[in-house]
């Protein structure tokens, strides 16, 4: 398979999961697509690319929520995620053992001085970042009847999804926390991953060949048959309507890299150990 058609379909699937419903975070935004300037909620989705930091502090200054969460705990992934942020920002400060959301809330802290009202600590898949932050806005009282989830790109249509089957009374708003496009390298030869770049690149992205597998680790789960996690499988999300050209570019890529296609291993909604990158 040639770069440019890797490229190209794996651009197809971003374009897909990562949904966003508003051009940007801003109370026009909202209020032009939803009738609404704010939102009463707006989570910060452990598992993001740094990236997803500075998403929040443009949002929390453009005032797009009435109270803002960073939800994460940690799970066989996180002492990895710590690591690749220490390496982009060697003098930001956390724990060792700091879970997601406490090494965002550095960030954040840090680089923007800003202070979210809300951290989830708990939660360490996409089911239960959803159960664990609407257990906590219980606990404390705080109305949600809209709310800004921001995740990464390969993972935002999911955790929509998940949101849309927890939280049935919630308008979820989307808004990947990056729309990189893939492109390939002119005049490369060789391994077609190896001659992937991005256009604008966002801060902390994955490697290419780590996007891809956590890309087409998505579409498995998103599929509403037996062994998906929609109504008609597993039950852990609403149902998804996958576009024709969608499961296409993913039988393309599935036949070319057989070894990225991610497979699930445990309950989507449960409070196991593990975090699916």
């Amino acid at each position: 398979m040639r770069a440019a058609d890797v490229a190209h379909d794996m651009n197809v699937l971003a374009a897909f999961l990562g949904r966003r419903d508003v051009a940007e975070l801003s109370q026009e935004a909202l209020e032009l697509r939803f009738g609404f300037a704010r939102t009463d909620v707006m989570a910060l989705v452990g598992g993001s690319i740094l990236a997803g930091g500075d998403v929040m502090a443009q949002a929390m200054r453009a005032g797009v929520a009435r109270a803002y969460a960073i939800v994460g705990g940690a799970g066989h992934t996180t002492q990895a995620f710590r690591e690749k942020i220490r390496e982009l920002c060697p003098d930001l400060r956390f724990a060792d053992d700091a879970c997601e959301a406490d090494v965002f809330a550095a960030y954040l802290r840090s680089r923007h001085g800003l202070e979210v009202d809300l951290l989830e600590r708990g939660s360490t898949n996409c089911g239960n970042n959803i159960t664990c932050l609407r257990d906590l806005l219980a606990e404390r009282g705080m109305r949600c009847r809209s709310l800004i989830l921001v995740h990464d790109a390969s993972m935002q249509l999911r955790v929509e999804a998940v949101a849309r089957k927890e939280l049935p009374d919630v308008v979820p708003v989307s808004y990947a926390c990056h729309a990189a496009r893939v492109v390939a390298a002119k005049g490369a030869a060789g391994d077609p991953l190896a001659q992937l770049r991005y256009e604008d690149e966002p801060w902390g992205m994955w490697a290419p060949g780590h996007y891809l597998s956590l890309l087409m680790g998505e579409i498995p789960r998103l599929r509403d048959d037996a062994a998906g996690y929609g109504p008609n499988g597993r039950d852990y999300l609403a149902h998804v309507d996958i576009p024709d050209d969608v499961l296409a570019a993913f039988a393309r890529l599935s036949e070319a890299f057989p070894e990225s296609v991610r497979v699930a291993r445990r309950p989507e909604a449960g409070v196991g150990p593990l975090r699916r990158h």
